[in-house]
């Protein structure tokens, strides 16, 4: 789909660069969500640095994940040059 995730890098401070698939680029800020729920285990940084895409979403080897969706409502728009 065009909204799915297709590059993510995971940045300092609980925060994810993202490249979805019709090209809009972004920061995602996971600290909202680390006091809920199985998001708990991604206060371990180690961990956190684990993400990846599974089936164009943000996902963790502990079946955590964050939909596409989520991703393009909440990302800061942002240049890849900015980041990397």
């Amino acid at each position: 789909m065009y909204w799915d995730v297709k590059v993510v890098k995971p940045l300092t401070d609980y925060k994810i660069y993202v490249e979805i698939e019709d090209g809009r680029k972004g920061i995602f800020d996971m600290k909202p969500y680390l006091d809920f729920g199985v998001f708990k285990e991604l206060k371990d940084i180690n961990y956190f640095n684990q993400v990846y895409i599974l089936f164009g979403a943000l996902s963790w080897p502990h079946e955590q994940d964050i939909a596409p969706e989520t991703l393009v409502n909440e990302m800061e728009s942002v240049q890849k040059s900015d980041i990397l």
